[in-house]
This record gives structure tokens, C-alpha cells and sequence, in this order.
């Protein structure tokens, strides 16, 4: 986003989009008053001009809190998203009045005949305009939800039943999580009060399935001491999940990416966690085994790496009747 071509090019198409999706609004309040017109007008354009100064300011909101940095960011991006949505729609309507209009000319040269269209035209124009404008609207009031959404903790129960397991381990209260991906978090007191209801749920075994964070480790440390207090008496286990690689972040080095991954392995170690790399844990109850399973992150889609290898995972964990798989991404069970 700091390259001063690429700013130019998003800005060159913000403005192209904010021209076009501004012909639709004035078409939909025609029928407005003057007045609401003119401040419905304002407040778009208002909105937009902002939208284009903020990202040519990025660059400097380094020295702003991180906060303040990713709602900006996300806010000029949601903006620019929903336009370009909405303008799928009007695109659509476009491209039929002109086949319309098209047809007509060649084919019909009565008025009555045109004015039968025009009719047609301007009913379904208003429908795809408000249509479009709708949906458009609805995703950018989604990313404006989200700000506040996000902290809106939901823990889903889950009963469940398997022939194989050993009658030791009935009963075992399993706490997983995932995602939690530090960098989008703003409100440290709020990241507590998550930590808390997992504490509340008093688990047996605790297991985090991958992305601690967005792209660096650094994210991470204003949480440590928060993310610390999660405990089980069995153990709070972790794999690593594809943002953990920093793999969507730019590196001065192969060197420095790695460094990166082996901080972030080592603050997992610190917070008390067992990160399982590749490999596996036995657990034993009255003689009774259960296996917990870790693998590096393993995608079935071809633009993920799939760092993972399953069969030196599971080597060690033969003896053990019941086994629980902890792996990152959904397509890998799958595959």
C-alpha cells in the first residue's frame, strides 16, 4: 500500500467509482427535495474525498495506535469494496439498456414502441440501482458492525459420542480455539474477558488449532501475560496455522522470516503451551491411552503451502486406540 504507483492506481479507480456510483444516487433521489438532495450529495462526496486523503496518509499513520491504523485502513478498504460491489449491479443494468437501447434501433421504429421500453427501462434500472445500493450498503455497515463485533465472544457445545474411547477418558472437557490472530485486536481488557470464559468452562485439555496472529510475532506482545493465564490439567496444546508463517508479510530476508517463526514458537513455549510440530503426545488413565495429534499447517489448496507431514505426526501415537487430529485447515480432513 506505500507504493506511491499502486496508491495511485487504488485512488484512480476510488475516484472512477465514486463518479459512477454518484450517477446512481442522483438517479434513485430524483424524486428527493432540493434540500434532502443537497445534503445526501454532500455527505457522499464528503465521505468519499475523505476516504481518498486517508489513503494517501497511511504512510504516516505509523506513529497513530495500532487501533487507529486498522480502522482507517479497514474502513477506506470496506468503502472501496462495497462501491465496487454496488457498481456490479448498475454495471449489469448499463450493459442491458444499452443491448435495449441496441435492439431498438435496429429493430423497432414506431414511438409507441419506444415508449413501451422506456417504461420497462426506468422500473427495472430503479430495481437494480436500489438493489445495488443495498447490497453494497449492507457490507460496509457489516465491516462497521464488526468493529465492536469482534469481542462478541460465542462458545458453541458440543456432546459427543465415539465407541473407541477409553472408558477413562469419559467425560473429558476439551476447550479449542482458533484464529485468534492478536494483530486485529485493539482492546487488551476485552482480550481478557475471552480468556476468562474459557477459564470459566474449567476444561480438561485445551487445544488451539493455529493463527495466533496476522503476519509477526511482535503482534503478540502485548498479549503474552493475558494469553498466559489459559491452563488445563492436561495441558494447553497448539499447531500453527498458515498466517503464522509469515508468508503475507514482506521480509528483508529469509533469514529475517524465519526469526520471526521461531519467536513466535518460543512465546507459545513461554505462555505455557505445547506446540506440537509434526508430532504427538500420549495421554494415560488407568492404564487407558488417548492420542492428541499436531500437524503443521496442510491445505488441499494449491496457493497454500502445505508444511505439514502427517505420517511423521502420527508415528508413536499406533498404541494409542483413540487419537483427536488437530490440524489448521478445514480442507485437510477432506483431502
Amino acid at each position: 500500500m506505500r507504493s506511491t504507483p499502486m496508491m495511485l492506481v487504488i485512488a484512480g479507480l476510488m475516484i472512477l467509482l465514486d463518479f459512477y456510483v454518484f450517477q446512481i444516487i442522483k438517479m434513485v433521489s430524483a424524486n428527493a427535495g432540493s434540500k434532502t438532495r443537497m445534503v445526501l450529495f454532500a455527505v457522499y462526496w464528503i465521505i468519499s474525498v475523505l476516504a481518498i486523503i486517508i489513503l494517501f496518509l497511511l504512510p504516516l499513520f505509523d506513529r497513530f495506535p495500532k487501533g487507529v491504523r486498522s480502522t482507517a485502513f479497514a474502513l477506506v478498504i470496506g468503502l472501496f469494496l462495497a462501491k465496487l460491489i454496488a457498481s456490479v449491479f448498475f454495471l449489469v443494468d448499463d450493459i442491458r439498456r444499452g443491448i435495449q437501447w441496441l435492439a431498438g434501433k435496429l429493430f423497432f421504429t414506431n414511438t409507441e414502441g419506444e415508449g413501451i421500453q422506456d417504461s420497462d427501462k426506468m422500473s427495472r434500472s430503479l430495481f437494480l440501482s436500489w438493489l445495488g445500493l443495498g447490497v453494497g450498503g449492507t457490507l460496509f455497515g457489516s465491516l462497521v458492525y464488526g468493529f465492536s463485533n469482534k469481542y462478541n465472544y460465542k462458545i458453541k457445545r458440543l456432546n459427543l459420542s465415539f465407541p473407541n474411547l477409553p472408558p477413562a477418558f469419559k467425560g473429558l472437557n476439551i476447550i479449542q480455539l482458533s484464529d485468534i490472530h492478536s494483530g486485529s485486536f485493539t482492546n487488551k481488557e476485552a482480550v481478557q474477558k475471552g480468556v476468562q470464559k474459557v477459564m470459566d468452562l474449567k476444561p480438561d485439555l485445551i487445544l488451539f488449532t493455529g493463527d495466533l496472529v496476522n503476519n509477526k510475532s511482535e503482534e503478540m506482545e502485548a498479549y503474552l501475560d493475558v494469553f498466559r493465564q489459559l491452563n488445563a490439567p492436561m495441558g494447553v496444546y497448539s499447531v500453527l496455522g498458515n498466517h503464522d508463517y509469515g508468508d503475507y508479510a514482506e521480509w528483508a530476508s529469509p533469514e529475517e522470516k524465519r526469526k520471526n517463526l521461531d519467536t513466535l514458537i518460543a512465546m507459545q513455549r513461554d505462555m505455557g503451551w505445547k506446540l506440537l510440530m509434526d508430532e504427538n503426545v500420549v495421554f494415560e488413565r488407568n492404564d487407558q491411552k488417548i492420542a492428541l495429534i499436531g500437524i503443521q499447517n496442510w491445505s488441499a489448496l494449491k496457493r497454500f503451502p502445505k508444511y505439514g507431514n502427517l505420517s511423521k505426526a502420527y508415528t508413536g501415537a499406533e498404541e494409542a486406540p483413540f487419537k483427536i487430529l488437530m490440524s489448521h485447515d478445514p480442507t485437510h480432513w477432506d483431502a
